[in-house]
């Protein structure tokens, strides 16, 4: 893994040892993404730089340093990620009597361009990256990213410069760099605690989409087109609804078997230490079930809980990796470790960003870090499978709510919010200790606060509007953000999106185009890059994800469970008792810890005159929710939360 950067300064005034400062400060930022290596190539006559830091994975020696030069000179690269199927294509080059330097996967992609042309060779590539890539011959900068969105590419144009880099940290180092705040990209941060691409915090900065290939020519002076799109997920999602899977169920939990097997052993290939993330769920326990199947070491698990009641995952993935077998490493986090990382978060993430899991998943990284450099997580999983609960509740919901007339569904929803999130979860844990209570052994993580958030939907007017309402913090965010206008996304443009009949696959697509990219894998890459670790996830391999959009439903979702092929094959490594419980997610006890712990440093960030005297937010509804929280009538964490990382991001980039 690795961090990438450059620009093209269309002002071609400046000599080859400015371009080099420049290009030095900004690959300087992104140290922790690559704390091995660095490198720059610059062409000053064009004003191109390219910089490059390396975290070293595979092929330690200096043979794998880039930016990297083609054999043929024609082609030079700055790529961060990783290409597993890199070893049978250099096997099919070898063909051609291409020889090679070292054995990095980087050589191979520079030889796939220029035996297959780009467009070509990323049709071929199998793996998470983004890169950019200068063509002497035909005068073209090239960027793109992989499929499933894993490896971040941020792009922009200001003065006369465009440029790229893998954080938005790097850019804002050059020159150039006039950095305004988007506020309607705001308003879908509000929405959503985080910024959907193609948008960014900034106006004149955006997102490539994952999937895409971006192209400037210099011959035609500075011509930015579309990014254009060589893999299509709408085009997956179409194609395998028109040609399901045609086996019987045995005969597709055999091909799935088989594909995570390929999939896992191919990146499990490394030339440094190698774990696993493990939670005790369905989706780690069966990558790290995989892993141990096809490793003749134990392999290295790592999980992090919590002491708070209802928090706790530890216990159930200790036991996990003690029939698996496997190397286990925990570590229990205290509010006071969660306080003592809060600081780091706007730097971390570097744009505002405000899933509350971001806290352990940057504390597990910190936790693998000390002992591997690559770990296997169990990403994607819920969304290539059908594993949220809103997957399974959300169709019942509506089919039921749907057949009663608004008035009673508004009686409904009040009656719900009538008892606070905390009395709910008291009436919920109670049922636990009854041997006859039916949910005794469904009760999810914070009852109440998800009791609340049903309250709040049952008024959608169509199933859409029921899952947009799942997915959204502030319903309303225009009404929050001082001049702004809510953007089309892909979640609400319904052109861009399949033909499908069924809600739950409708929603699967929208997780798997934004949810998926723009939150979770975002999550993960800034947290485990802080500390220089590789995260590596399985199921995001194209090949899994187009495996599973053939799948028919009763595959997925079967017998009142979630993810029903996926859990078959666990199952034959792992007991059902073990990993069959309600799911959990990657929470944290931030309602509580926000009313205690975090109070002090929450009241300063929510303080009315500092809200006024920074001038996004209108204080007045923000100030309400935040004593219906102190004072345990409603539980407003996770909208408090996005508040409370925009601040903290503000404060730190000088935007006060």
């Amino acid at each position: 893994m690795c961090g990438i950067t450059g620009f093209i300064d269309f002002n071609c005034d400046k000599p080859k040892d400015v371009l080099q400062r420049q290009i030095a400060a900004m690959t300087d930022t992104l140290v922790s993404r690559g704390p091995d290596d660095s490198g720059a190539w610059v062409d000053e006559r064009l004003g191109l730089a390219l910089g490059h830091r390396r975290l070293s994975v595979i092929d330690l020696s200096p043979e794998g340093h880039q930016p990297m030069v083609s054999p043929n000179g024609r082609y030079i690269i700055v790529f961060n990620g990783e290409i597993y199927n890199f070893q049978e294509l250099r096997k099919d080059f070898e063909k051609f009597g291409l020889t090679w330097r070292g054995h990095s996967d980087t050589e191979v992609i520079l030889a796939a361009f220029e035996t297959l042309g780009v467009e070509g060779a990323l049709k071929v590539f199998v793996g998470m990256f983004a890169f950019a890539l200068w063509d002497k011959k035909d005068h073209k900068l090239y960027l793109s990213r992989d499929r499933m969105g894993e490896k971040p590419l941020y792009y922009g144009w200001m003065d006369k410069v465009f440029f790229f880099a893998s954080e938005l940290k790097a850019l804002r180092m050059h020159p150039a760099w006039r950095g305004e705040i988007d506020r309607d990209a705001m308003c879908l941060y509000l929405r959503h605690n985080y910024i959907p691409a193609p948008y960014s915090v900034y106006k004149e900065i955006r997102k490539l989409p994952p999937g895409t290939l971006l192209s400037i020519n210099l011959d035609n002076g500075f011509n930015l087109k579309k990014p254009e799109p060589y893999w299509s997920l709408k085009d997956v999602v179409e194609s395998g609804k028109k040609n399901f899977f045609p086996g019987t169920e045995e005969e597709a939990l055999e091909t799935l078997h088989e594909l995570l097997k390929t999939t896992i052993r191919q990146q499990m290939v490394a030339d440094v230490p190698l774990g696993a993330f493990l939670s005790g769920g369905v989706d780690s326990s069966t990558v790290v079930a995989l892993m141990q199947a096809q490793s003749v070491r134990s392999v290295k698990t790592f999980t992090i809980g919590f002491k708070e009641e209802g928090y706790n995952e530890a216990e159930k993935a200790r036991k996990v990796a003690e029939h698996i077998g496997t190397e286990h490493t925990e570590l229990y986090v205290s509010p006071k470790e969660a306080l003592n990382t809060i600081p780091m978060l706007p730097k971390i993430y570097d744009e505002p960003f405000a899933d509350a899991s971001q806290l352990p998943t940057y504390l597990i990284s910190k936790l693998t870090k000390n002992y591997v450099t690559v770990s296997l997580s169990g990403d994607g999983g819920d969304e290539l499978f059908a594993g949220y609960n809103r997957h399974y509740w959300a169709g019942k919901i509506w089919n039921k709510m749907s057949k009663f007339p608004d008035r009673w569904r508004e009686f409904l929803s009040r009656t719900l919010q009538s008892l606070s999130p905390n009395q709910w979860d008291g009436f919920f844990y109670a049922l636990k200790g009854i041997p006859w209570a039916y949910f005794r052994h469904m009760t999810p993580i914070t009852p109440g606060y998800k009791i609340h958030k049903l309250a709040e939907v049952l008024m959608s007017k169509d199933p859409h509007d029921l899952y947009l309402g799942l997915v959204s913090y502030w319903k309303s965010p225009e009404e929050v953000i001082f001049g702004g206008k809510e953007p089309s996304t892909l979640l609400t443009d319904v052109t861009a999106w399949p033909e499908l009949s069924n809600f739950t696959d409708r929603m699967q697509f929208l997780d798997m185009c934004s949810y998926l990219p723009d939150d979770i894998l975002v999550k993960v890459d800034r947290a485990s890059m802080a500390v220089s670790l590789e995260s590596r996830a399985p199921y995001l391999d194209h090949r899994i994800a187009e495996f599973s959009w053939k799948l028919p439903f009763s595959m997925k979702i079967k017998n009142g469970k979630s993810k029903w092929l996926l859990r078959k094959m666990l199952y034959k490594y792992v007991p059902m008792m073990l990993v069959d419980r309600p799911k959990a997610g990657f929470d944290v006890p931030l309602n509580s810890w926000l009313r205690g712990p975090l109070r002090e440093w929450a009241e300063e960030l929510l303080n009315e005159e500092n809200l006024r005297k920074a001038g996004y937010f209108d204080p007045i509804p923000i100030r309400m929710k935040w004593k219906e929280h102190l004072s345990e009538k409603r539980d407003w964490q996770y909208y408090l939360w996005g508040i409370l990382m925009f601040q903290a991001w503000q404060a730190e980039y000088g935007y006060a």
